[in-house]
């Protein structure tokens, strides 16, 4: 491996021009293609196997006129002072009501007196409207013109708020993405003291992740790929882009130290780093790829997307920078030590050299801390945010508290009971019999506050009625209930069917499913993870102790999300202002991201200190050299991607919250504590043991040459075939066989 990687990296800086212009024309040719490319499908966001996506399907199909899966939008109305039924007030509603009709885009807006959504007390009152189109498909005009009509209602005697998820405006900006790169740059230039070095990582990444996004923007139509795919692509494409470009880089700048010509460096660079990144890459489209496992749709995609962005990241690290490289010439000179500082006193050493003298101190140090942040874990919650998450200024959220206030919790979260049955029954159709039995027996309930008339479809084998629990939808009372309508106890027959759907219900199927897919999902990922990296280590031990390290990190950072946004420690630091469950795809989102640069910094450590134990050192000595030589790259690029997650604690929403705040601490916990501690303790405690295999499990794999041991047979890091006249990426110039 590390050699075919030198020949395609001196193969790059000879032909750099040739190479450069290549990646140019591939960003242009992606671009042409996305602009004639057609509009990107809505996201689909049907949940299969779910009972909840089936009873949607059937209400799709037997009340087309519901829009089961169309955007919907509740305007709140609160008489100050008075009753919503006094003349004027009424009026003003009704006003209301037909100006939300007006959008061409709503589908039907009930009137609160007539659908008898009155609170007992005559205060309050909501219209709910429906949209034609799904959420995501919901144009910008008709959220705009919801808010307006909402504030242009609101007077000193009526209080008018409106939830649901065609309030909720579309995802604007890269903010996140924005500060991500202020604090990478800021970060690249103190680590290479230049700003030539430092902006190469920065470009090839915005490269990459461009050619990319645009692909995925052209293939959109042609696959269904959705309009939020790209989101977990641009953000994985950034981290991974900056990284593997900073460990090229890097080494090439080291081989210049060491008095080798730039195109030996370059070559040598792309050997060994680039063997590096090329297995972290692996390992990043495994954990990507593998969320597929999961069985939801719009996760399917994103991971897809993704993991092709990744492979794009790493087709740039061996190609494009040893193309730029030598473009750059003799301004990207060699490293230098910071203010002359000797090997024995940089502090990555004096760090290694600690751990290494003392490393039952530290590995026990490192595991009860990890120990302690992940004890929150435990009592993990799972859930999917409402209205009710929202910041108290939100019109969401205060919709929501007047709902509550009105009529009850249950009302914000109404379920829907779908009975489906054949044949007559005194004269009724099957289904409305079994639909009246049904209600009869969910109206006896103490968890159920009220259940609507049933409504039977146009061929009278469906009914479908409402009913609204007594707790509020993210309630474990409320889930229980759903759980409990699903009993075969209600179906009472075989010829009965009885399915319950929502938002609150789906909430549930879908909460169960990632739960479900959870331990699936880590074991294929650490599975297949654990065999790629028992082939680049040539080791048992050091591929165990990079997976468990790594679930190590992802429990400590589900504890610190748990004791934060569940719990509510720090709460008012952190700005979290409703602590309650944990949104449900946290903890595969986590694993399917931590895992990816958890690898990528168990690579580029671990294999510089194989390199230097397979030319020689001893274990120790070798641990303390892969600090030397990775510690500040690893800190660094762990850095950027704790900054760049960090930056999610400003938004004003809970889940964009709860997803950058648990990444940023899994990253730390796993770059710090885990790759940066327990790994040279543990590596230091097992001495020559840690870089062995059996026997005849050494026959069995294959020598990848990771640490580029056979780059070093040549002078310069020249092979013997490129010496005798080889081409850098083919056969001998020349080559006959036999010869």
């Amino acid at each position: 491996m590390a050699t075919f990687l030198s020949r395609l990296g001196r193969f790059s800086f000879r032909r750099r021009r040739l190479v450069a212009l290549l990646w140019v024309v591939l960003l242009v040719g992606t671009g042409v293609l996305a602009g004639r490319a057609a509009a990107a499908p809505p996201n689909d966001f049907s949940m299969p196997g779910t009972e909840a996506q089936q009873a949607y399907d059937v209400l799709e199909k037997d009340f087309p006129e519901l829009n089961a899966d169309g955007a919907s939008a509740r305007v709140v109305f609160r008489a100050e002072g008075g009753k919503v039924t006094d003349p004027e007030t009424r009026g003003a509603i009704g006003e209301t009501v037909r100006a939300l009709g007006a959008d061409p885009q709503v589908a039907r807006v009930t009137d609160p007196f007539t659908t008898r959504s009155v609170s007992p007390d005559g205060t309050t009152a909501y219209a709910q409207v429906s949209y034609q189109v799904s959420s995501s498909e919901l144009a910008e005009e008709s959220r705009a013109a919801l808010r307006e009509t909402v504030e242009q209602a609101a007077s000193r005697e009526l209080t008018v708020e409106a939830g649901g998820n065609a309030v909720d405006a579309k995802a604007a900006g890269h903010s996140s993405e924005a500060v991500g790169l202020a604090v990478a740059a800021v970060v690249l230039v103190l680590t290479f003291g230049s700003l030539l070095a430092a902006g190469l990582p920065l470009l090839t990444a915005v490269l990459g992740v461009g050619i990319g996004a645009l692909t995925i923007r052209a293939l959109a139509g042609p696959l269904g790929l959705g309009s939020t795919t790209t989101g977990l692509a641009v953000m994985i494409g950034l981290a991974v882009g900056i990284d593997y470009a900073l460990f090229v880089v890097s080494r090439y700048r080291a081989e210049l130290a060491r008095d080798r010509g730039r195109e030996d460096a370059a070559a040598h660079a792309v050997g060994t780093a680039g063997s590096a990144v090329v297995f972290a890459g692996l390992t990043v489209v495994i954990a990507l790829a593998g969320l597929a496992v999961v069985g939801i749709p719009l996760l399917t995609q994103m991971g897809l997307a993704a993991a092709g962005t990744v492979v794009v990241a790493v087709l740039i690290a061996v190609t494009l920078i040893p193309a730029l490289l030598g473009l750059c010439g003799r301004r990207i000179g060699p490293a230098r030590p910071r203010r002359k500082i000797p090997r024995r006193q940089a502090m990555g050493v004096r760090w290694a050299r600690f751990v290494v003298r003392r490393p039952v101190a530290a590995l026990l140090a490192g595991a009860a801390l990890l120990g302690v942040v992940a004890l929150p874990a435990a009592s993990l919650e799972m859930g999917l945010p409402g209205d009710d998450s929202k910041p108290v200024s939100t019109t969401q959220r205060r919709a929501y508290d007047m709902i509550a206030e009105g009529f009850g919790p249950g009302h914000n979260g109404p379920l829907t009971v779908v009975v489906q049955a054949d044949g007559d029954t005194d004269g009724d159709t099957g289904a409305e019999s079994a639909a009246r039995r049904v209600a009869r027996q969910i109206d006896g309930r103490e968890d159920v506050a009220a259940v609507g008339q049933p409504r039977l479809s146009a061929s009278g084998g469906t009914a479908v009625l409402s009913v609204v629990p007594a707790a509020s939808p993210s309630s474990t009372e409320t889930a229980g209930l759903v759980h409990a309508l699903r009993e075969p106890a209600f179906a009472a027959d075989s010829d009965t069917q009885v399915l319950v759907t929502g938002t609150t219900a789906m909430n549930a199927d879908v909460s169960q499913k990632l739960s479900d897919a959870l331990i699936p999902y880590l074991g294929l990922v650490v599975g297949l993870a654990f065999v790629l990296l028992i082939a680049v280590f040539r080791s048992l031990l050091v591929p165990l102790k990079a997976a468990l390290g790594f679930l190590w990190s992802v429990l400590a950072g589900l504890g610190a999300v748990v004791a934060v946004f569940q719990w509510g420690w720090l709460g008012s630091v952190l700005g979290v202002t409703e602590p309650g469950p944990i949104v449900s795809v946290m903890p595969v989102f986590m694993v399917a991201v931590v895992f990816g640069l958890a690898m990528d910094y168990e690579v580029f450590l671990v294999t510089r200190m194989r390199e230097a134990y397979v030319h020689g050192q001893s274990p120790k000595d070798s641990v303390i050299s892969g600090f030397e030589h990775s510690g500040r790259v690893v800190a660094a690029a762990a850095v950027i991607m704790i900054s760049v997650f960090a930056a999610f604690l400003g938004s004003e929403e809970q889940i964009l919250k709860t997803i950058g705040f648990g990444l940023a601490a899994a990253v730390l916990f796993d770059a710090f504590v885990v790759r940066m501690t327990l790994v040279p303790a543990v590596l230091a405690l097992l001495g020559r043991s840690a870089w062995s295999l059996p026997r005849w499990l050494d026959r069995l794999v294959p020598d990848l040459d990771v640490e580029g041991e056979r780059l070093e047979r040549g002078p310069r890091g020249v092979t013997a075939e490129e010496k005798n006249g080889a081409d850098p990426v083919g056969a001998p110039a020349g080559h006959v066989p036999g010869n």
